[in-house]
């Protein structure tokens, strides 16, 4: 499935390398380290995407990705990321891997999701209010060494339907 002119694909430890240069351009002083990044893409409690751009004959490079994570039968879920890399935004990518996010969190049996957003980026929870997200409680000072305070906000998921994408269609 595309959207514009990227693929959302399931993210294999492979796209570390791709991910990190996305991570630590977006978040200079608060990056996750590459040992972080690649637990995060082996754990089987975590889903992981990409979204690739797709140019005529050539592999296509990683502009953007997210992260969930959903034990299989708990009803929670957290999604941990998303990024998109500067030239890629204001395209529909963020939104499409929220989407999916939900989607997978739903399948595996999550009734709800929740996620931390800096309070001063107004256009992320925008987008996470889109969904359902609702602000809940603030976490002072949580993405360091800035000291930006942090939004938690939580969604209700709709009960899981076998018409859903999972992870297997990836």
């Amino acid at each position: 499935m595309t959207a514009g002119a990227v693929e959302i694909r399931r993210a294999t430890p492979a796209d570390l390398e791709p991910i990190m240069a996305i991570e630590t351009a977006a978040f200079v002083n608060d990056a996750w380290s590459p040992e972080s990044m690649a637990h995060e893409l082996a754990d089987s409690s975590c889903f992981y995407l990409v979204a690739v751009e797709q140019a005529a004959g050539e592999a296509g490079a990683v502009v953007a990705y997210s992260g969930l994570r959903a034990p299989i039968g708990s009803p929670d879920s957290d999604i941990q990321t998303i990024t998109v890399a500067p030239e890629y935004r204001r395209r529909g990518i963020a939104r499409d891997l929220v989407r999916r996010m939900l989607d997978e969190a739903a399948a595996r049996g999550a009734r709800e999701t929740f996620l931390e957003v800096r309070v001063d980026n107004p256009g992320a929870q925008t987008l996470y209010e889109s969904f359902g997200f609702e602000g809940i409680a603030v976490r002072p000072r949580y993405y360091m060494p800035d000291g930006v305070d942090a939004l938690v906000m939580r969604a209700s998921l709709p009960a899981p339907s076998a018409a859903l994408s999972t992870s297997e269609d990836l």
